[in-house]
């Protein structure tokens, strides 16, 4: 990891507008925060933040991607989600009254993974100054907590091939790229991760991968997905 000077270019500005947290502030408002924010940039497989820490930031992904992560006794490990640049990570602790520790492990996925974060003292000091922000990240906050009662519904109501096509759709509207035979979707992942993103086996995923594949909906290239038949894909994740 890297740590950047805590002042921003006009360019970084810019970024930071244009984040879920910062989209409906004003220059002004931002210019405020903006001294406060510190800047780090991170390798493949560093760890941003560690379950179990009881630091209280808020962190910006700027550039790259960013798996959070759950690790068990038995040190088995669940994938929870993957985060894209404009998102908010470690929130939790921000916000918890008791001030717990952080309930989850944030690992860069890309080298020059690169976020922005801000202190909890820092952060309530402005929100005390412009009260109508707090309303724009409970939205944030809001969106990301529907996303997590769905996910429970999902592994409880939906069997695995359509929990499978759900996360293939979702990857590709978060990262898919238009290609002539049809949408690529690099995801990044080990066949190991992409079964814990999904909750299931990696045994049960690769051959529902298989079958997909069999039916002409999608076909795999390493680490990425061409999706041939995004219909299919739906009328499956409904089943």
């Amino acid at each position: 990891m890297s740590m950047e000077k805590p002042n921003a270019t006009p360019e970084e500005e810019n970024l930071l507008l244009h984040t879920a947290l910062f989209k409906q502030v004003s220059s002004e408002e931002a210019e405020e925060l903006i001294p406060h924010l510190r800047f780090a940039v991170f390798d493949k497989g560093d760890y941003i933040f560690s379950e179990g820490d009881t630091d209280h930031r808020m962190y910006l992904l700027e550039e790259g991607r960013v798996k959070l992560i759950r690790q068990a006794n038995d040190e088995r490990i669940q994938l929870l989600s993957i985060h894209a640049p404009g998102e908010v990570l470690g929130e939790i602790p921000v916000f918890d009254p008791s001030g717990g520790p952080r309930t989850a492990s944030a690992i860069a996925m890309n080298y020059g993974t690169r976020v922005a974060y801000l202190e909890r003292e820092a952060l309530f000091e402005w929100l005390d100054e412009h009260p109508r922000v707090a309303v724009d990240m409970l939205q944030v906050l809001a969106g990301r907590m529907r996303s997590n009662n769905e996910r429970i519904c999902d592994l409880v109501f939906m069997d695995v091939p359509a929990r499978l096509a759900k996360t293939l759709l979702n990857l590709a509207s978060r990262f898919g790229e238009p290609v002539e035979a049809g949408l690529k979707v690099p995801h990044d992942l080990t066949q190991e991760e992409m079964a814990q993103l999904v909750g299931s086996s990696r045994e049960t995923v690769n051959k529902a991968l298989m079958d997909f594949a069999n039916r002409g909906w999608i076909a795999r290239e390493g680490r990425s997905i061409i999706i041939y038949q995004p219909g299919m894909l739906i009328r499956r994740s409904r089943r």
